[in-house]
């Protein structure tokens, strides 16, 4: 799920439900490139029980065994002395919108990459095998389904590699409350299990700078993980972690852009100033990702992250879009409460239509981008510190802008993800 969804035009776009309408703001270069070998895997449904309660001490470990279930292969523990070629990355996650940069960058430095993707990945399944081989050139791709441990386990079987580091860019892709225990917590613990049988040694989790603060299934599915895979480096000295929150993502502001360009008004929630971000570009957080490969002050770390300069509001990333469209600023002010209203009610259908489930769930997550900042949130105060913040990267929101205005949002989509 993307971690910020710019408070822009209002579409809950999800497999079963759509609701709402308006709310506001918002070459690598191949150095080791790996043959393509397909292993190609039939889906097998996964059952999930009722997710677990979560309480808000979200560092209290959580006890859940990920011990390996049979004799796991063994990974030299020292592979930061290796040379990257020398280094199995697996990175599942690796056809979405982050995941596959991630792979790119991975690819460019070196690594050994071993990709694991759908048989029929993207958007709503559209691209293919072929499809998923090309974009992710350089990698070793294989098919699995990472929602069903022993089919996962079965492909990696089959690579016959050793694992050094495991890499999860896996995400909810709607957001609603069966799907995000699926695959932030259920799919992406998967993949540690996995990893730790083949002998990974260090795990690299792309989470959300959102889950400091957690009133989503989706945060909280995301939080009993973390937990988990830290209490599992407790328990083996063997083990590391780092654990990547990353703040906005550039796409995610892009939603009024084509509104902007054609003379309509941003749509913002009350003042414009009710939440702020510094938002990341792809390639930057991708970057970073790559970073906590070998670099050791990242090691057992939670790491926020977000991109360089300033936070700015709702208001300021209007303004900015306005004076880059060459446009006069015009600004359509929404009261928070009109929100507020939709969740109750939202809430009071669920208990006699329990399929509005993820509607009502939908909301309480617009609901939460409209006033919550994607900033460090500061223990001291208990506010949202921008000065605290950390800023990686060079590519600005300003940037990105002026490039969406001359160059459209062309994919950029964020599909089933989007909200905004």
């Amino acid at each position: 799920m993307p971690l910020y969804r710019s408070i822009n035009l209002l579409h809950f776009h999800s497999p079963k439900t759509r609701s709402f309408g308006n709310c506001s703001a918002s070459q690598f270069i191949n150095h080791n490139q790996v043959i393509p070998v397909p292993y190609a895997v039939t889906s097998l449904p996964l059952s999930l029980s009722q997710p677990p309660k979560f309480g808000r001490e979200r560092f209290r470990p959580i006890t859940a065994s990920v011990t390996p279930t049979q004799s796991p292969i063994t990974a030299s523990s020292s592979f930061r002395g290796k040379n990257p070629k020398e280094i199995n990355v697996l990175v599942l996650g690796s056809t979405g919108y982050i995941g596959k940069f991630v792979v790119k960058e991975l690819v460019s430095r070196g690594f050994n990459v071993i990709a694991i993707a759908r048989e029929r990945s993207g958007i709503k399944g559209r691209n293919s095998k072929e499809d998923t081989l090309t974009e992710l050139n350089g990698a070793n791709v294989w098919f699995s389904d990472v929602t069903n441990l022993d089919v996962l386990e079965k492909s990696l079987e089959n690579l016959g590699l050793p694992i050094d580091v495991v890499v999860s860019c896996l995400a909810s892709r709607s957001g609603g409350v069966k799907d995000s225990w699926k695959i932030d917590y259920q799919a992406t613990k998967n993949s540690l299990v996995a990893g730790r049988n083949r002998g990974a040694s260090h795990f690299v989790l792309l989470s959300a700078i959102c889950v400091q603060k957690p009133l989503l299934e989706f945060q909280r599915a995301k939080l009993k993980f973390e937990a988990e895979l830290m209490k599992e480096a407790e328990e083996d000295d063997g083990f590391t972690y780092s654990i990547v929150r990353p703040t906005a993502f550039f796409k995610s502001l892009g939603g009024q852009v084509e509104l902007v360009k054609d003379g309509k008004p941003y749509v913002m929630f009350g003042d414009g100033k009710l939440c702020a971000c510094k938002p990341i570009s792809e390639q930057d957080l991708a970057s970073f990702i790559a970073d906590c490969m070998l670099e050791e002050d990242k090691i057992n770390q939670i790491l926020p992250i977000g991109g360089p300069g300033k936070a700015l509001t709702p208001l300021e990333q209007g303004e900015l879009l306005f004076r880059l469209a060459g446009r006069e600023p015009k600004f359509l002010k929404v009261p928070i409460g009109i929100m507020d209203f939709a969740i109750g009610l939202l809430d009071f259908l669920v208990k006699i239509f329990p399929s509005l489930e993820d509607a009502a769930e939908f909301g309480k997550i617009g609901r939460y981008y409209a006033a919550e900042s994607m900033l460090l949130l500061d223990p001291e105060t208990g506010e949202y510190s921008a000065e605290k913040t950390p800023s990686y990267g060079k590519d600005t929101l300003e940037e990105f802008f002026d490039r969406v205005l001359r160059e459209g949002m062309a994919g950029q989509e964020l599909g089933e993800q989007t909200i905004f």
